[in-house]
């Protein structure tokens, strides 16, 4: 018998109506957050001008003998091929910030691509015949100082690019391939540099080496990179990524106590990282080791850290457990950083070192794009370029404090018969116990001072879901957005 308008027709009229609107916010959630394939071109013209950038960065460390030989200046002038980055990083930082939030990240690769390529085109044109010694210092320094301008501009986009073009599943290994570029290229010029360059003549082919691919890298950038984000967003979170100005958006991070932890303990544990690389092989060398096995326990620092955060950054997309892997990882690393701080001092123990250096980096090197996304979400929706910049600032301000500290904390020996490392010979048995207290210091802090929520999550289920859950760690359970 046919009920016409009665209970039971107008329930079947609602139930069709809600499966409608259900299959409409399906729809429109497909449509709205889409991913595209070019998003991986994207990314690894980043990796590559991430790792041109560094090699360029390091050129002239690992073969300063021949470098100053064939620029007819002081190791110590060598050494300020180097260090002009760090001093140029710091005032620069703050407005790349500004500029990667402000104009987007096409322009902002587009331009360090061009520096870097012009950096490294300099510093070649710097060893044509018919300078003079101090004409061909000064261009390869104004060479270095191109390259400098670049570093900033490359080194804070790693998040922005994850956030623009890359889902929530997919943020975090994004952040840590082309985070770990940077590494990787130190580790290239280490190898590259001293096979090139065995003598002073050498040099020349060498910048030549280094300047061939920037030229590549900065015509793949200028031509491939069309748009700063894609047409379509990958989540909720990115149509929303510029959304506090630069000004209001450090007026935030400065009345965010977790952002505050954040910066000051991780930019200590940059500070860490960079005192040992830069001063790895002056400490092994008092106690008889050689600088081939200085290079050696830093390349093992380089590449178990590459592969520590490759896991790491997979666990955390699936996840969503940022603090708590920061957290565990800051811990093993104080631990190792102990560790190396008493192995160090010891003699004719290659084997420790080694592993400890290993250790070292795995743990450690984890952490850094993990933090850098840890930062976006207890900050948000101040722009990525801002949070992650900002620790890095941290992190650079810190390293000069630590390195001006430590050298001030050594003391000579008188005598040292197994020392590899010349006439000055110094004791960093007190400077290590240093570096360990500071490491384990502000790893605490962070252990016990660091709580927050995952603000860009939470507002991304808000958007995506039409509810706000304070549980985001169910977030990678969502079905991937559709490839387009």
């Amino acid at each position: 018998m046919e009920n016409n308008g009665g209970p039971s027709s107008e329930a079947q009229i609602e139930v069709s109506a809600d499966v409608s609107r259900r299959s409409n916010s399906e729809l429109k959630k497909l449509r709205v957050f889409q991913v595209y394939k070019r998003r991986w071109f994207v990314l690894l013209v980043l990796c590559l001008l991430n790792c041109s950038n560094a090699t360029i960065w390091l050129t002239f460390a690992p073969v300063a003998d021949q470098s100053a030989e064939y620029l007819n200046v002081s190791l110590e002038d060598i050494n300020w091929l180097s260090l002009v980055y760090m001093v140029v990083a710091i005032p620069l930082s703050f407005g790349t910030t500004w500029m990667l939030d402000t104009f987007g990240l096409r322009i902002t690769l587009i331009l360090g691509s061009w520096l870097n390529m012009f950096g490294a085109l300099l510093r070649y044109l710097g060893t044509l015949p018919g300078e003079s010694f101090t004409v061909r210092y000064i261009v390869v320094m104004s060479g270095q100082t191109l390259g400098a301008l670049a570093q900033p501009l490359i080194i804070f986009t790693p998040t922005k690019l994850a956030a623009l073009w890359f889902p929530d599943h997919q943020r975090a290994t994004a952040n840590t391939i082309a985070s770990m570029s940077n590494p990787l290229g130190v580790l290239l010029a280490n190898i590259m540099s001293p096979v090139m360059a065995e003598t002073s003549a050498r040099i020349p082919t060498l910048l030549l080496a280094y300047a061939i691919p920037a030229c590549i890298i900065c015509f793949l950038a200028t031509v491939g990179i069309r748009s700063s984000a894609p047409p379509t967003p990958p989540s909720a979170s990115a149509e929303l990524s510029t959304s506090e100005p630069f000004v209001q958006g450090i007026k935030l991070l400065l009345k965010n106590k977790a952002y505050l932890v954040l910066l000051l303990c991780f930019g200590s544990g940059i500070a860490v990282f960079t005192c040992f690389s830069t001063l790895l092989e002056q400490i092994l060398c008092v106690q008889g080791y050689t600088n081939d096995f200085a290079g050696l326990c830093g390349a093992l620092f380089i590449v178990f850290g590459v592969v520590g955060a490759g896991v790491l950054g997979l666990y955390v997309d699936k996840t969503k457990k940022f603090t708590e892997a920061t957290k565990i990882n800051m811990s093993l690393t104080a631990l190792a950083c102990i560790a190396f701080s008493v192995v160090s001092q010891m003699r004719e123990q290659k084997a420790a070192v080694a592993a400890v250096c290993s250790l070292f980096g795995f743990f450690g090197f984890s952490i850094y794009p993990v933090a850098m996304e840890l930062s976006v979400e207890c900050s948000y929706p101040v722009g990525e370029a801002t949070s992650a910049g900002l620790i890095f600032i941290s992190g650079q301000i810190q390293s000069v404090l630590y390195i001006i500290l430590l050298q001030a904390l050594t003391n000579r020996i008188a005598d040292s018969p197994l020392s590899t490392c010349g006439d000055a010979v110094l004791s960093w048995r007190v400077p290590m116990l240093v570096m360990a207290g500071l490491c384990s210091l502000f790893t605490c802090c962070f252990v016990i001072f660091f709580h927050t929520r995952y603000r860009r999550l939470e507002a991304e289920e808000a958007a995506t879901y039409g509810t706000k859950q304070s549980n985001v760690s169910t977030a990678a359970e969502h079905a991937p957005a559709v490839e387009t």
